[in-house]
């Protein structure tokens, strides 16, 4: 019998805790997402805009909720062998879901899916002298995350069109690229 009651209470923990863990693909709780996050993969079906020196080879510190949905996102980004932070506001549109924002061009930026406490997965179609770009970003809490994690952003990128060999792992750039986010003249990457 105490093993029966050991064995219903373990059940109970372990729902609980997993309650806490679900992932999230609509109507997102921007305040929980708000806070500091580490670019863990960038994904593209143009590997030049992600590689190195590329206009999207940035790495998200910050995000902030703003009125009317709108979120202001802090980066970093090395400029001249420096690390520089800059921020870009993306405006919610009248598309669910959907934020745009002018960077390196037009852009329409969609979050996929989140648990908000450890990663989000993002989406990102720019638009810049009549060329459409897809990007796929995984952000984390910690600066990196589990492979069942990474295997889904994995799918994800399939899904939209993005081979697994266009996806870079930025947890392994060096140690460096983390001190960005707490030294922004720190010569990075």
């Amino acid at each position: 019998m105490k093993l029966l009651s050991l064995c219903l209470g373990l059940t109970l923990v372990w729902a609980h805790v997993e309650g806490h863990h679900e992932v999230v693909t609509s109507n997102f709780d921007l305040s929980k997402i708000s806070g500091y996050w580490y670019t863990i993969f960038l994904a593209s079906d143009e590997m030049e805009r992600i590689e190195e020196n590329g206009g999207f080879r940035i790495f998200l510190k910050h995000i902030q909720p703003l009125d009317n949905s709108s979120m202001l996102l802090k980066y970093h980004k090395k400029v001249n062998g420096q690390c520089t932070e800059f921020s870009i506001v993306v405006d919610y549109t009248e598309q669910d879901g959907v934020h745009s924002a002018i960077y390196d061009g037009y852009n329409r930026y969609r979050i996929i899916e989140s648990v908000y406490g450890e990663y989000v997965i993002c989406h990102t179609v720019n638009f810049k002298n009549e060329k459409i770009t897809q990007m796929m970003e995984l952000f984390g809490r910690e600066r990196d995350l589990n492979q069942k994690i990474k295997t889904r952003f994995e799918e994800i990128c399939q899904e939209y069109g993005i081979p697994k060999e266009n996806i870079l792992d930025l947890t392994k750039v060096g140690k460096c690229s983390s001190l960005c986010f707490f030294l922004p003249k720190f010569s990075c990457y």
